[in-house]
């Protein structure tokens, strides 16, 4: 290992050298099983991921899937014509650090060339990286770059190659997403952990004591703010989180979560929480949400009675509202003059949420009543052409660009769907499949990040779109 290191470092170095004068020096050398700068002839393999042409000449992206590592060719050129790299290791929103690195010029007698081999990521430094080739035309003065591409690394299958995707939008400095991601910063560590559960892929377990460690004492402490749903989304990330690594502090932190939640239910309409401290509203999604994290803790709390108790009365309460339409799907809170159905938007969390919810109660409580309600929810969600737009599921008023809290709701309903799915013999495996395969085909870039319409098209991103196709993957058979 140590002599492959020495040999890497020595091409490294004469790649340096070779540059033609004046042309950009090399950015930081990334080591990883090699080091930045190998010859492409020692690629064991050869993948053309995407390619770009101007004024005849073709740039090509070339991966070497077994080292992850990329080098760029142009070809069809003459003498003069330039081509490089760009490296980004946020997803290709910036490359500052990384650009032009491998820049080379095709020699005299030449019509094309090939840059040095790059690393795709930088495993010292947890960066997760993409690159493209660029180039230009040596007497003209417009360029031109490919599409971004990586190699399989950490992206064998779709669910892994999605949750590569995400963790490129994972701010090391905060241990949040895109960020400033909060609530929905929850539910996109709740699809990795998921990943990692489901793929047996776990590169990017240390997001969890990243984000712990660095937020745990953000805001109200304990991941607590105002407002109740945020809590509990949070606290659901903990409680994943215990499960997958059996520290205890996560899970006292999901039971801080509730315990702050239920300092929030009163009389008022007979029962429930809050959506905020300022409780002027109560919702569907807080409630469900506290029913879910309570449940889920008495399950993993020996002895308890407490959470048991909590999970049971937000579900009454729940029921007693009329919350859960004539249609059979959930409506967006109580009105609490009337303290009944508000009649607003079926948003498609809400509906998640309560499967989840309820498939969490009856493994508690053994209730047949909460997973036969869970059913009719699910029937009456995969089935509504109002959610479902030519049998693909669509958020109402769904934005094309990847912005809003909104963005985040269709992933907890496939969550939830997937929990209930696989608790009653898998019935909603073509549903799913039909949305991944869709999502698939017509909602992905070149390295496997996701929009907001799962029937496509792909307009653009973010960690939030980009959980709700994970958490959808890992849902799908």
């Amino acid at each position: 290992m140590h002599t492959k290191w020495i040999a890497a470092a020595t091409v490294a170095a004469t790649a340096l050298l070779q540059l033609p004068a004046g042309s950009p020096a090399l950015a930081a050398t990334v080591c990883n099983r090699y080091c930045d700068g190998r010859d492409p002839a020692l690629s064991p393999g050869d993948r053309v991921a995407t390619s770009a042409i101007l004024y005849g000449r073709t740039f090509k992206v070339h991966v070497n899937d077994a080292d992850a590592m990329i080098w760029a060719t142009v070809e069809n050129g003459r003498p003069g014509d330039e081509v490089w790299l760009d490296r980004s290791f946020d997803g290709g929103r910036t490359w500052q650090g990384d650009s032009r690195i491998g820049f080379t010029v095709v020699p005299a007698g030449a019509g094309g060339w090939r840059t040095a081999m790059f690393n795709v990521d930088d495993w010292g430094a947890l960066g997760v990286g993409v690159l493209r080739a660029c180039g230009k035309a040596g007497d003209r003065p417009e360029l031109t770059c490919t599409g971004w591409a990586r190699s399989t690394w950490n992206a064998w299958d779709r669910r892994t190659a999605a949750a590569t995707a995400l963790m490129m939008r994972f701010d090391r400095g905060t241990g949040l997403f895109d960020t400033n991601g909060w609530w929905t910063g929850a539910n996109a560590l709740t699809a990795l952990i998921d990943n990692s559960r489901i793929s047996g892929m776990h590169s990017y377990d240390y997001a969890i004591a990243a984000t712990y460690d660095k937020q745990i004492n953000a805001a109200r402490g304990q991941f607590r703010n105002e407002y109740l749903d945020d809590t509990g989304w949070w606290g659901l990330a903990w409680v994943a989180a215990y499960d997958r690594t059996g520290d205890s502090r996560y899970l006292n932190t999901a039971r801080a979560d509730a315990d702050h939640m239920f300092a929030y239910w009163d009389t008022r309409c007979g029962g429930g929480i809050y959506w905020r401290t300022d409780r002027t509203v109560k919702n569907a999604i807080s409630n469900s949400l506290y029913i879910q994290l309570n449940a889920a803790l008495s399950q993993r709390i020996a002895g308890d009675s407490v959470y048991r108790g909590r999970a049971q009365a937000g579900w009454a309460w729940f029921q007693s509202t009329g919350m859960i339409n004539s249609s059979n799907l959930v409506n967006d809170g109580v009105n609490l003059g009337t303290c009944r159905n508000n009649g607003d938007v079926t948003w498609t969390y809400n509906q998640g949420v309560l499967i989840n919810a309820l498939v969490q109660l009856n493994r508690l409580t053994g209730d047949a009543n909460a997973l036969a309600v869970a059913r009719r929810v699910a029937d009456a969600a995969t089935t509504s052409t109002y959610l479902n737009s030519g049998g693909i599921l669509r958020e109402p008023n769904e934005p094309d660009q990847c912005s809003g809290d909104g963005v985040s709701f269709k992933g907890a309903f496939v969550r939830g769907l997937g929990v209930l799915n696989a608790a009653v013999g898998r019935p909603y495996d073509t549903y799913l499949r039909r949305q991944a395969d869709s999502a698939y085909a017509r909602d992905r870039t070149g390295f496997d990040a996701y929009g907001s319409h799962w029937a496509g098209p792909y307009v653009s991103t973010n960690h939030s779109c980009q959980h709700s196709a994970l958490d959808l993957l890992n849902a799908a058979p």
